[in-house]
């Protein structure tokens, strides 16, 4: 009898061992927010950090329809530990979620940004390359549109390597991190049309 061990989905090996590495991404966040926003003194402001991409374990892929939800999981439970203020910071961190709720970006998904602009490529592109992330978030794959990939200045460029990609990316992050700090608007991000659940656009469970 032959023992069969499940796959992990590419949501799950990101958290474990990709760009959202649950010991690592955390803390890059953390020096993001104390460079945008001052030193975070504030305990729910760690365990937000810690938790806002758990919601990635079990996704098929990273920014498709179902990778695009991963900010409800840290939203429910912020809700449901510290109120509605925390599960907004949680739910509205990824911008392109935001956008399509129609809701301003919260000040996590700044500092998550500029994380990415925080992290070097030395640690960053072993992790994606080991969890196969960098062939999505490089190429449009599982649902990422090319437009989408675009406007993160993600999109493929031929024989550009991984780190003048990386490189891209970082100086893209920083800048739409430093011209949004403030909460203006954000005119960069392309509104996405899929549907999002009632109870998400409501903010029900915080």
């Amino acid at each position: 009898m032959t023992l069969k061990v499940p796959r992990l989905t590419i949501g799950t090996r990101s958290v474990l061992f990709g760009a959202h590495q649950f010991a690592i991404h955390p803390w890059f966040v953390a020096a993001a927010w104390w460079r945008l926003y001052g030193f975070p003194w504030d305990p729910r402001l760690w365990f937000a950090f810690v938790v806002h991409d758990l919601g990635y374990v079990g996704k098929p892929n990273m920014d498709g329809p179902e990778g695009e939800t991963h900010p409800e999981w840290a939203a429910r439970l912020l809700g449901r530990l510290f109120g509605p203020e925390w599960h907004d910071l949680c739910l509205l961190h990824s911008r392109f979620y935001a956008r399509r709720l129609g809701r301003p970006f919260s000040r996590l998904c700044v500092a998550d940004k500029l994380a990415i602009a925080l992290t070097p490529w030395w640690l960053y592109l072993p992790m994606v390359r080991l969890t196969g992330e960098v062939a999505e978030y490089r190429q449009g794959l599982r649902g990422r549109t090319r437009a989408r990939a675009a406007s993160k200045g993600w999109e493929h460029v031929e024989e550009e390597s991984d780190r003048e990609w990386h490189r891209r990316v970082q100086n893209y992050c920083r800048r739409w991190a430093i011209e949004h700090h403030d909460g203006r608007e954000d005119t960069w991000t392309p509104l996405a049309v899929a549907a999002v659940p009632a109870d998400a656009r409501a903010g029900a469970d915080g």
